[in-house]
C-alpha cells in the first residue's frame, strides 16, 4: 500500500488539533511570546529599513480590507508583510533551536494578524493557529534542517505560515496540502542572506515569505493546485536536498513549544548564555573595560559558524546594526562597555564609536576542540558542541592588564527553556520596548489584551489596538537634500568592496 504524502499528513494536524490540546502551561507561554513579539513590532516603526518598506508599501497603494499599524489600511498580503517585518527587524524576537538548524517561531504571527481579519476569529482560535505553526515549523527544523545545505530556515516557515494561514481561512485538507507544494516550490532562499557581509534583508527575508503564503493560500481556497508530492516526488524534496521527511504527523503532539526560548539580550541567540556569562563576571569583579587585556570566548560550533567568524564569513569587521547584532565579538565588546545590549547599542554612533571597535578587536571565539571540520566529527569530540542544543555551555576568560584571568562557565541564560521568562520578565521587556512610542495607557491595554487572549470572542480587539499605533512617515535623505533616489542607500556596496579586500 503506497504511503500517504506528508503534504496531506501535516494539512490533517495544522486544520484538526484541538486547542485542548495545546495546554495551560503552552497557552501561557504562547501569550508571553506574542507579548514580547508585540514589543519589537512596536519598536520597530521609525528605524530606517522599515521606513524603507513603509514608504515602498505606500508607492504600492494603500487600501485594503486589513488595519495595521503606522500607515492606512493594507491588502491581506502587504498587511501580512508589514507585521512581520515589524516584528522581526529588531532581531529581538524568540528563537528555536535544533541540533543542525534554528528558526524564529513568532516569524509566523505576522500573517496570523493579517489573515484573523479576514472573518471573526477568536482569542482561542488565534492561539490555536499560532500553537499549530510554531510545532510545525520546529517540527520540520529538527527533521529537515536545510541550513545545513545553505538554504535559510524561512524555506521551512513556509510550510509552518501556509498551515497557520489555512487554519484560520478554513481550508479544506486537500486545499492546504495544495498550498504547501505550492509554498515549497515557490520559496526557496539561500542562507546568504544571513552571512557576512550581512545586509538589511536579513531583517525583511521573513516578511517576503508572510506576503506570498498569503497569497499562496488564497489562491489555494479558489481550487488552485500545486505539487503535492513535494517532498516524495520527482525532483522533489529528498531529490534535491537529500532529506527525506516521513514524520508521523497523525501522533503529533505540541511537544516542542515548551522548548522555544526568549532573547534577554538583542543579539543572535546563540551568543545569550555567553553574554550572561559575560554580564555576571563584569558585575561581580567590577571590570573596568579599560584594563581588559584580551577576552577569550569558547562556545559550540553553531555559535562559532554563525556569530564567531567560522563558516558565515569575518564578524570583527562591524559598520551597521546587521553586521553587530550577528557578531558575537561585537556583542561582547558593547556588553563590557555598556553594561547591556539593547536596541540602543545598534545605533550608528554607537556602532562607530572607537571604544567599541578597539575592544572587540581584542576578543578571540573559538570552540572546544580546536577542529572544526568534518562537521560530524568535530561535533563528537568538541564537549560544548556535544551539549548543544539542550545546553548551551560556554566559557568567558577576561585577561587584565595587571596579568589577573577572570573566567566563568555556564551553560544556559535566563530565557533559555531551562530558565524561561516569567510574565514579570516579559512584561518588563516589552514596556523597555515601547517606552515613548505609545502611552503607559496602551501599554497596559495591550497587556491586559494579550494576557486575556483565549477568553477574547473576536481578536478585532487586539488588532484595533495595534491599528491605533500611528507614526510619521520619514522622508528619505535624497528627497530632503535634492539627490537621486541612490542617496537613500547606506554605502553597504563600499563596506562590502571593503570586507572582500
Amino acid at each position: 500500500m503506497e504511503k500517504e504524502l506528508q503534504n496531506f499528513k501535516i494539512a490533517r494536524f495544522a486544520l484538526n488539533a484541538r486547542y485542548d490540546d495545546i495546554g495551560e502551561a503552552s497557552v501561557e507561554q504562547l501569550k508571553r511570546h506574542l507579548l514580547d513579539a508585540l514589543g519589537s513590532l512596536i519598536h520597530a516603526g521609525n528605524k530606517p529599513a522599515i521606513q524603507k518598506l513603509l514608504r515602498q508599501l505606500q508607492v504600492m497603494g494603500e487600501g485594503g480590507k486589513c488595519k495595521v499599524p503606522l500607515i492606512e489600511n493594507l491588502p491581506y498580503d502587504r498587511a501580512a508583510q508589514l507585521y512581520t517585518a515589524l516584528i522581526r527587524y529588531p532581531d529581538f524576537m524568540d528563537n528555536f533551536m535544533g541540533k543542525e538548524a534554528t528558526c524564529h517561531p513568532s516569524d509566523n504571527i505576522g500573517p496570523l494578524l493579517a489573515v484573523a481579519q479576514f472573518g471573526p476569529i477568536s482569542g482561542k482560535d488565534f492561539l490555536a493557529a499560532m500553537a499549530v505553526a510554531y510545532q510545525i515549523e520546529c517540527r520540520l527544523v529538527l527533521e529537515i534542517p536545510v541550513m545545513k545545505e545553505g538554504i535559510d530556515h524561512t524555506l521551512l516557515l513556509g510550510y509552518s505560515m501556509t498551515a497557520g494561514i489555512a487554519r484560520l481561512l478554513n481550508l479544506t485538507e486537500e486545499q492546504t496540502a495544495h498550498a504547501l507544494g505550492i509554498t515549497g516550490t515557490s520559496i526557496s532562499p539561500m542562507v546568504s542572506s544571513r552571512a557576512s557581509y550581512t545586509y538589511e534583508w536579513k531583517g525583511f527575508a521573513s516578511s517576503l515569505d508572510a506576503l506570498n503564503c498569503v497569497n499562496i493560500c488564497f489562491l489555494a481556497r479558489e481550487g488552485m493546485t500545486g505539487p503535492v508530492a513535494i517532498f516524495e516526488g520527482p525532483k522533489g524534496f529528498d531529490d534535491v536536498f537529500g532529506m527525506k521527511l516521513d514524520y508521523d504527523w497523525d501522533s503529533e503532539t505540541f511537544e516542542l513549544l515548551p522548548r522555544c526560548v526568549l532573547k534577554k539580550y538583542n543579539v543572535e541567540v546563540h551568543a545569550q548564555a555567553t553574554l550572561e556569562a559575560l554580564d555576571e563576571l563584569r558585575k561581580q569583579q567590577q571590570v573596568n573595560p579599560e584594563e581588559i587585556e584580551n577576552v577569550e570566548l569558547t562556545t559550540f560550533l553553531t555559535a562559532y559558524h554563525i556569530i564567531g567568524s567560522g563558516a558565515y564569513g569575518n564578524r570583527q569587521i562591524v559598520e551597521t546594526k546587521e553586521q553587530a547584532d550577528h557578531s558575537l565579538f561585537y556583542a561582547a565588546a558593547v556588553l563590557l562597555l555598556d553594561g547591556e545590549v539593547y536596541p540602543e547599542q545598534y545605533e550608528p554612533e554607537r556602532i562607530k564609536n572607537n571604544d567599541v571597535q578597539r575592544l572587540l578587536k581584542k576578543v578571540k571565539v573559538s570552540t572546544g576542540f580546536p577542529l572544526h571540520q568534518p562537521l560530524i566529527v568535530a561535533g563528537i569530540l568538541d564537549p560544548y558542541t556535544v551539549a548543544y542544543p539542550n545546553k548551551m555551555k560556554t566559557k568567558v576568560e577576561i585577561g587584565l592588564k595587571n596579568g589577573q584571568t577572570l573566567t566563568r562557565e555556564q551553560e544556559d541564560y535566563h530565557g533559555f527553556f531551562t530558565r524561561p521568562f516569567t510574565w514579570d520578565d516579559t512584561i518588563e521587556k516589552f514596556r523597555r520596548l515601547s517606552n515613548n512610542i505609545v502611552s503607559a495607557e496602551m501599554q497596559e491595554q495591550l497587556i491586559g489584551t494579550v494576557r486575556n487572549l483565549e477568553n477574547l470572542p473576536e481578536i478585532s480587539t487586539l488588532i484595533n489596538l495595534l491599528a491605533a499605533i500611528k507614526k510619521k512617515i520619514f522622508k528619505p535623505p535624497w528627497q530632503l537634500q535634492g539627490h537621486g533616489p541612490a542617496g537613500d542607500l547606506r554605502p553597504d556596496s563600499r563596506q562590502a568592496a571593503k570586507w572582500r579586500t
